[in-house]
């Protein structure tokens, strides 16, 4: 019995840690039915219940994190889901990536002729 009793009390322990850090981490806004120190202060003062009641009535239901100012909103491929990859807005907003693009290009082109002229 003592063995369950201490096993309990680590699990108790580890739920509340966990949901005091996720309540000091929530966003103001997206705390749902009290404001984010009160649910701060019920899971401080009642660490079982405030932390049961955190999961069920007061974390956000859907977490999502704010994308920076030069992050694509939507992406089609995978790789550009990376937290700060840096994105441009526009394509002549980066002109240096559309000058290495050309002298990319206009070096396969060259190369394509140099063959065709050995062949």
């Amino acid at each position: 019995m003592l063995y369950f009793n201490g096993l309990l009390g680590i699990v108790t322990l580890g739920l509340w840690i966990f949901c005091l850090v996720d309540v000091i981490t929530t966003d103001e806004s997206s705390c749902r039915n009290l404001p984010k120190g009160l649910w701060l202060l019920l899971v401080l003062v009642v660490p079982l219940v405030g932390s049961i009641i955190w999961l069920v009535a007061g974390r956000p239901e859907h977490v999502t994190r704010a994308r920076g100012p030069y992050e694509r909103e939507a992406s089609a491929f995978p790789e550009y889901d990376r937290p700060g990859r840096f994105a441009a807005t526009s394509p002549e907003d980066d002109e240096e990536f559309l000058r290495k693009c050309r002298e990319r290009a206009e070096a396969q082109r060259k190369l394509a002729r140099e063959k065709r002229g050995d062949e």
